[in-house]
């Protein structure tokens, strides 16, 4: 065994054997694979592992798609075969909002150059005629849609990984794992020691035992789940050919040929947890006992749609375990606190994303940063808040529900409320709805009766639609309080504040006290990896504010540059709170509490100052992100409350009131703000969403190299605003939310990231990125999957000369 290596993959399961072989592919080669047992204990060894490319994130529809595509030249180049079946895969509708799914999954796949694309039902008939179609709206078919063999996939890969140097150590359990003062690690087994630079936990069923090992608590939670196959069937065994599966998500089942019969699987309301207080070690190729009775209806469900299932005996029932992350995304990437340690944990179709998956961390751990913004799996996206109780209910949630639609803008009620701020009795008196915002409730938008929940239900407006509207024109006009706690705020002091400021971000920092930057953080491929506003408050002293929901993401950026000595950067998130407070009657409803003048002359755009408000002292920022006239106000979590009725008070003397972040959405879209994980992200270049001016090369700052060569080369597409045309809007009752594809004259050249209707400006609005078209242009937005004319606009609707924001 050897004692050293560039990378320790604990787990040998498919996805650790696909990290190692695409480690090996990007030329890492001296690699190591521990097992505690054998090859494909714990889950994957009994895995239905049904394949499929369409997911309703673009990129994630990306890495599908490689997977499916990586099986059949993998069996070519290790000569191991892979088990691919792939007859195609019929995607049924029952209900509205599916059909709404399955188009617009439909005009994705057209956009990424796949197939995917609407049957008859005479078609689908021939395709599967064993199925009874009535009642279905919709039909889809896949071709590429199939499954594969758990044990060939996972031994292909370990070949692939063998044959380019790697080595696989079975029966060899991990006892700890040492970070040395360096960074680098020892991993301890009990057939010795290796070192290695970076240590991958891909432990499956243990990935939250291999992590406490590192004392890093991982949010998972095994359930069991159950799958049978059914004896021959003659209509299946009299074929030539092989019948596609079946995806009835409205039914709750899945379907496929196995052998001469059909495999159905189900995901049961009457869910039951498994090794919640850890997985036992000496657990490895075993299942539960059959309990079908827990899925009795789902299966009534599959034997109405296909009664040959009805009709057939039972030749096995498998019931094994599966690992669970509270939203049923995978916990991917380096553990922000730690060096050089990999996850990834949590993966349920790990057969139609193994490949992607092991190609997105090799990505991650050679180069830096992964080909793709793949923040939906980032573990980042989860902080300690995320406790055990929380991890079971959405767990539970997430397998009771896991072929419900997630609709735009959805929110669920599961293990919430978790974090509350002082205000949150005080909003929800008002009638707040509140959503989920990096574990803290948030308020969404007003006027609902007092504990109401978020009912998004489709992919139309929702009955939020006119409240939301409301609350736009009201800030539009008067003014309104917008809770803006979510944000993340950052407090740099010290000698070298303003020389590691400059090292960190792309802008210069503020030389005047008062004054206040915009700024991009870069990513190692040059791409935009965060966007802050930086105010410098004294001679040494700045303050920074940044997306909440990405402060953990981001500290992997802030840790690769040292701190000068005596020099500190503190979060200040938890303690502070705040809110914004915007409109045209803005100034008219603050000047009364603060001695201080919030005149143009005396406070001008993007200065900043500490001052007292209606007696609590807050930082004050003159800037909006509604893009109208505006203060940003940040106080102390203790002084919230004070704050907060203070404001509301003097609201009413002006016709202002509590405004939620669905209106703010509204907003800023119509005034063409980029937000970061929609607009902003590391796939786009500075140039590509209009920051390039923000990127001072004259100094040197944090992937400055990277930046630099992206710099140097022609933007690939740019961000726009487009207006949807109103008439088809209205007929189709729905705006643009994200993700739908553009096109022009056929040609797929762009998707919508953000999109909201713009009620000050009386239409529907989308922000998005396209190439080949320029402002004036003519193209189709495909919302609900159905193409929707739209012009691309040459400036946004709302105050294009911001006027109103420097008023």
């Amino acid at each position: 065994m050897r004692t050293h290596a560039q990378a320790v993959v604990i787990g040998g399961g498919v996805i650790g054997c696909s990290i190692l072989y695409h480690l090996t592919k990007l030329g890492w080669t001296d690699v190591v694979l521990l097992e505690r047992d054998e090859l494909t204990s714990g889950s994957t060894w009994h895995a239905a592992a049904n394949i499929h490319g369409l997911h309703d994130n673009n990129n994630i529809t990306r890495i599908q798609n490689y997977t499916m595509d990586l099986y059949n030249a993998l069996e070519a180049e290790t000569g191991q075969s892979c088990g691919v079946f792939q007859p195609g895969s019929l995607y049924l509708a029952q209900t509205e909002a599916r059909e709404h799914q399955l188009r617009l999954q439909a005009a994705k796949a057209k956009y990424y150059g796949l197939h995917f694309h609407e049957v008859s039902r005479d078609e689908a008939e021939r395709l599967h005629p064993l199925v009874d179609f009535d009642g279905i709206r919709c039909i889809m078919f896949e071709p590429s849609g199939g499954n594969v063999d758990p044990s060939g996939v996972t031994n292909a890969y370990a070949t692939g990984a063998r044959q380019n140097g790697a080595e696989i150590i079975r029966f060899c359990p991990v006892t700890a794992t040492e970070q040395r003062p360096d960074g680098t690690w020892i991993v301890r087994t009990t057939k010795g020691d290796i070192a290695t630079e970076w240590v991958v936990n891909a432990a499956g069923l243990w990935g939250r035992e291999v992590a406490a090992l590192a004392g890093l608590a991982l949010p998972l939670q095994p359930t069991e789940h159950q799958y049978f196959v059914t004896e021959t069937i003659a209509e299946i065994a009299a074929l030539d050919r092989r019948l596609p599966s079946v995806a009835d998500r409205d039914g709750e089942y899945y379907l496929r040929q196995e052998g001469k019969g059909l495999l159905v699987g189900a995901y049961e309301k009457d869910l039951r947890f498994w090794a919640e207080d850890g997985t036992p070690q000496g657990f490895g190729h075993e299942l539960f006992a059959d309990d079908l009775e827990r899925i009795e209806d789902n299966m009534m469900r599959a034997i109405d749609r296909v009664p040959a299932v009805g009709e057939a005996g039972i030749k096995r029932v498998i019931n094994g375990p599966m690992i669970w992350s509270p939203d049923a995304n995978v916990l991917f990437g380096p553990a922000p606190e730690l060096s050089n340690y990999f996850c990834c944990n949590g993966i349920i179709p790990g057969f139609s994303q193994s490949g992607g998956m092991g190609l997105l961390a090799a990505d991650w751990i050679v180069t830096g940063e992964t080909r793709y913004d793949m923040f939906a799996w980032d573990m980042a996206r989860f902080g300690t808040w995320a406790d055990k109780a929380f991890t079971k209910a959405r767990v539970g949630d997430q397998y009771a529900n896991r072929f419900k639609i997630h609709f735009p803008n959805e929110e669920r009620s599961a293990g919430r409320p978790l974090r509350r701020r002082p205000v949150y009795d005080m909003q929800r008196q008002r009638g707040a709805v509140f959503g989920l915002n990096y574990g803290w409730e948030h308020p969404l938008y007003f006027g609902y009766p007092e504990g109401a929940e978020d009912h998004t239900e489709g992919f139309t407006r929702q009955d939020w639609w006119h409240q939301v509207g409301a609350e736009c024109r009201m800030l539009r006009e008067n003014a309104g309080v917008i809770d803006i706690s979510n944000f993340a705020t950052y407090r740099c002091a010290g000698p070298g504040a303003e020389g590691w400021l400059n090292s960190v971000f792309a802008n210069t920092m503020p030389r005047v006290v008062g004054r206040s930057c915009l700024t991009p953080l870069i990513g190692k491929r040059g791409g935009i990896a965060g966007d802050f506003t930086v105010t410098r408050l004294g001679e040494e002293e700045f303050w920074v504010i940044g997306s909440g929901m990405a402060e953990r993401y981001h500290q992997r950026f802030f840790k690769a540059v040292p701190l000068p000595r005596d020099t500190t950067f503190e979060s200040h998130t938890d303690a502070m709170c705040g809110f914004n407070v915007a409109g045209p009657k803005s100034r008219d409803m603050l000047q009364p509490l603060t001695k201080t003048s919030l005149s143009t002359e005396d406070f001008p755009f993007m200065r900043s100052r500490w001052i007292e408000l209606g007696g609590v002292r807050v930082l004050a920022l003159r800037v909006s992100f509604t893009g109208d006239l505006g203060w940003e106000l940040h106080c102390a979590r203790e002084d919230q409350a004070q704050l907060y009725a203070a404001l509301l008070a003097a609201g009413k003397e002006v016709g202002a009131g509590p405004v939620g972040s669905r209106a703010l959405m509204s907003l800023r879209v119509e005034k063409g703000y980029g937000s970061w994980g929609r607009e902003y992200s590391p796939e786009y270049w500075p140039q590509e969403v209009g920051l390039d001016r923000l990127c001072r090369m004259d100094k040197a700052f944090l992937n400055k190299d990277a930046v630099a060569q992206t710099l140097g080369n022609p933007a690939r597409e740019h961000l726009v605003m487009l207006a949807l045309d109103s008439g088809q809007i209205d007929a189709s009752n729905a705006d643009a939310t994200g993700g739908e594809p553009i096109f022009k004259d056929g040609r797929g050249i762009g998707r919508v990231t953000s999109g909201a209707y713009g009620y000050s400006v009386g239409m529907s609005l989308a922000l998005g990125f396209v190439s080949g078209a320029q402002p004036g242009d003519v193209v189709e937005v495909m919302v609900l999957g159905q193409p929707h004319q739209a012009r691309i606009l040459a400036d946004p609707p709302f105050d294009p000369k911001g006027l109103r924001l420097r008023a």
